[in-house]
């Protein structure tokens, strides 16, 4: 066994992983072609992952995060009407000349400090929405035979380090595929994918299998998928034959169970808290949890939270 770090007050132990399944992950792919319907009238003219939680877009936290982690390249799978994407990380000329001509030149390098080179970005559009399986498999010929990891930029986590910096952590230890999971309630457990544990040492659980979205009453677990995975390339080849499971959708979670048998697949309680801005009472949250971490900001959110409590 191996004692890799400690994360709250729990040790994180290993065993050893396949070395084969072990490389350096270096892409991501970002899966934002959703229609976003559960903001409507909202996302008819902006997207939901360039929502702002205090000051910057979802996608942002999302990208950031991986950057953290070591991301090099960076894949967005698209839909329609996604230019304000694009823009948000490219260059604005015009408004660094403005904010240059107005004497805030200090905003200028904190627009352009966190914009990826040109290079590290690449945009895929996904024709039909099939799924999550399907908006990853869009990205195949971007990763190769390369072990990538993927973000959903509604999943925004609370951490530091971030999310995927712990994931990658435990992912150089087990190899093979690991997923950030998280206990919810029973009762929820039909919005998730779903795991079922073979057994769990402290913060990580070696899976034997995943359902996604099953009835509480038939649930292996309450251990559920959150938007957080390293997959080893395998999956794509699963994801080709564009099976349908849950909602009619292809799943990505179908994909990979369907590679238990030859690569090992672990969850992570990673520390952290989610939120989940999928729903308008978990992107509100988010704003207020977020906008009480920043300082300058923490008395005057609770004296306006007093003032409505």
């Amino acid at each position: 066994m191996i004692l890799l770090k400690h994360y709250g007050t729990k040790n994180i132990t290993f065993s050893n992983g396949n070395p084969d399944m072990g490389k350096r992950v270096k892409k991501a792919i970002f899966p934002v072609a959703g229609l976003g319907t559960r903001f409507l009238p909202a996302t008819k003219a902006l997207s939901k992952e360039m929502f702002p939680v205090v000051d910057k877009p979802l996608i942002q936290y999302a990208l950031e995060e991986a950057k953290e982690a070591g991301i090099e390249e960076y894949i967005f799978v698209t839909g329609r009407s996604k230019s304000t994407l694009q823009d948000h990380f490219g260059r604005s000329y015009e408004l660094e000349k403005i904010l240059i001509d107005n004497n805030k030149s200090e905003l200028v390098e904190e627009i352009k400090s966190w914009v990826p080179d040109p290079s590290q970005i690449s945009y895929v559009r996904q024709q039909k929405a099939l799924g999550l399986g399907h908006a990853v498999w869009c990205a195949r010929n971007n990763i190769g035979d390369e072990p990538f990891a993927v973000l959903l930029a509604d999943d925004l986590v609370l951490s530091n380090p971030g999310c995927l910096a712990q994931m990658m952590e435990v992912y150089a230890e087990v190899k093979g595929n690991v997923v950030a999971i998280e206990e919810v309630l029973m009762e929820k457990v039909n919005r998730y994918g779903v795991l079922d544990i073979e057994s769990e040492d402290g913060v990580v659980v070696k899976a034997k299998g995943l359902v996604e979205k099953p009835n509480p009453e038939v649930a292996p677990s309450n251990l559920s998928i959150i938007g957080r995975y390293i997959l080893q390339p395998d999956v794509f080849r699963k994801l080709d034959n564009q099976e349908k499971g849950a909602g009619n959708e292809v799943q990505l979670t179908d994909a990979i169970a369907e590679t238990l048998n030859d690569i090992p697949f672990h969850g992570f309680k990673f520390a952290g808290k989610r939120f989940d801005c999928g729903s308008r009472l978990g992107y509100l949250e988010a704003n207020l949890a977020y906008a009480l971490e920043r300082p300058s900001m923490k008395d005057d959110i609770l004296t306006i939270i007093n003032k409505y409590s």
